[in-house]
């Protein structure tokens, strides 16, 4: 589950992009705020994982916001959503790595595909150890980049990412393959074959639970 910051001055428009965001499953918004500083304070003690972040706004506007948090290194996404159409406005926000420039009025469609942008920017830095030509170009294009084909066989992008996401938000809790398949509602033969690869790739641990009274089985839980 990703962690959202919403920073908005206005009520409505903030409501709305609340909204926006609660539609889609993989996001929460964490907290919403009116200005750049009361923000920044925000960003300071809590993590989170994206902002939706206005442009105008009093006492520190969007763009000195989102300076601010390059200079701290807030490790944070950013997506613009402002009224703000000029072009000195668009290329600094795109300098400071925005992911996406929405601009204001625009459709919830419109809104989903900058959060699935994102989705897709977060799936291929956490699944793709080392990239090659083809996925930086993609990436800096602002393209969806797929890693179906840097999976191994029988590994799929949106299966592995419900398993991941699964398992990230149990945080430290341990689970049998069996339960996993159960939670999520794939078969147990592939959920096994899912956490083979991602111990592979260290995104959890698993030992074995020799405590059953039976046979002995294996605890997964998430590495972080």
């Amino acid at each position: 589950m990703y962690e959202v910051l919403i920073v908005e001055d206005d009520p409505m428009v903030a409501m709305i992009n609340k909204q926006y965001v609660n539609q889609n499953p993989n996001f929460h918004v964490a907290c919403v705020c009116r200005d750049g500083d009361t923000a920044m304070k925000y960003l300071t003690q809590y993590t989170v994982h994206l902002v939706i972040l206005d442009l105008y706004m009093p006492n520190k506007d969007g763009l000195a916001l989102l300076r601010e948090i390059r200079e701290r290194e807030i490790p944070v996404s950013v997506i613009m959503v402002t009224a703000a159409n000029d072009s000195a406005s668009i290329e600094e926000a795109l300098r400071l790595g925005i992911v996406d420039y929405l601009v204001k009025p625009f459709f919830n469609d419109r809104f989903q595909k900058a959060l699935d942008t994102f989705i897709s920017r977060e799936n291929t830095f956490h699944n793709i150890s080392s990239f090659d030509q083809q996925h930086i170009d993609a990436i800096i294009a602002g393209t969806s980049t797929k890693v179906e084909y840097q999976l191994p066989k029988g590994i799929q992008e949106q299966t592995l990412e419900t398993i991941c996401i699964f398992l990230e938000s149990k945080g430290t809790t341990e689970f049998t393959a069996e339960d996993i398949a159960d939670k999520v509602g794939l078969s147990r033969v592939t959920v096994r074959r899912y956490m083979n690869y991602l111990l592979e790739k260290g995104r959890i641990v698993g030992h074995m639970n020799y405590e059953t009274g039976g046979r002995p089985s294996m605890l997964y839980r998430w590495n972080g």
